[in-house]
């Protein structure tokens, strides 16, 4: 069996081109959709992370705000510079990179931000709401892979899905959609023994916990879709995911790549959360 390629670079273009749509009706009413975007540090890989999103954000008449900050900023001006963009009215949504300096308590910056400004859905009360099955944001990767399951118009509902990889950015909300389109979900992690066991069960395995080839071909159930959200770097430097691709493509039957799978439409649910904040403002 050769994997079909669920491109995320085409997908991302799709969804795209309609976020630009809707952005530019808004605008044309006198309310631009905005997003703020702090980065506190000199992390090259926040700072090639934030250069994307706001050069997304410029691509598809979104109004983006780039905040850097040097890693001697401290958390009181951290806090106070969010309380000023929770209220600007022309910011609909602030997301501030991560990870942050040693010394700034991350949980205590997200749960400043205004929940109806938080596009990462991070915030507790979005937490909460997602738990619920009533989201008011769905953070962004998981949303991307529901669209992307849903561009193959796969049946989630009745399917059982293993999540690998229990974070709150990925794994647990994930797991959270998921349980809210209909499958039944199973929640692994890099600890887990015997992991072959559950992920050779999966009709849908999405794999994210940061360890290249965690799981392998004779992991997969013939036929699955298999959704990679790892980004790591290969013995040659190059990006590959948690998963062997190769493997993966004798034995799946829809495969993410990476690079230019699931990491296009994280970008851009970010963008279609932005919008749909402006739009309930």
């Amino acid at each position: 069996m050769t994997a079909k390629i669920i491109d995320g670079n085409q997908l991302s273009k799709q969804v795209r081109t309609e976020v630009a749509k809707r952005a530019a009706a808004l605008t044309a009413q006198g309310r631009q959709p905005g997003l703020a975007v702090i980065l506190v540090g000199d992390s090259q890989a926040s700072q090639v992370y934030v250069r994307n999103k706001i050069k997304a954000c410029e691509e598809n008449g979104i109004h983006s705000v780039f905040e850097k900050y040097d890693a001697s900023m401290t958390e009181a001006e951290l806090l106070a510079r969010v309380h000023a963009l929770n209220h600007d009215p022309k910011i609909h949504g602030i997301l501030v990179q991560l990870p942050l300096p040693a010394h700034i308590d991350s949980h205590k910056v997200i749960e400043a931000i205004a929940a109806e400004k938080d596009v990462d859905g991070f915030h507790i009360s979005n937490a909460g709401l997602l738990m619920t099955g009533q989201p008011l944001f769905r953070p962004c990767t998981p949303y991307g892979v529901m669209k992307m399951l849903e561009s193959i118009d796969y049946p989630v509902r009745g399917a059982h899905a293993v999540v690998v990889g229990a974070s709150n950015i990925v794994g647990k909300p994930q797991a959270m959609l998921l349980l809210q389109a209909g499958a039944t979900v199973t929640i692994c992690n890099s600890k887990t023994r015997d992991l072959g066991h559950h992920t050779r069960d999966a009709d849908i395995l999405v794999v994210a916990t940061g360890k290249r080839n965690i799981v392998t071909g004779d992991m997969i159930k013939p036929g699955a879709v298999v959704i990679d959200v790892g980004m790591n770097r290969d013995d040659a430097g190059k990006l590959c995911g948690d998963v062997d691709y190769a493997g993966a493509c004798e034995v799946a039957g829809w495969v993410t790549p990476v690079p230019g799978g699931v990491g296009p439409m994280t970008i851009t649910m970010l963008l279609v959360n932005t919008l749909e904040a402006a739009e309930r403002n």
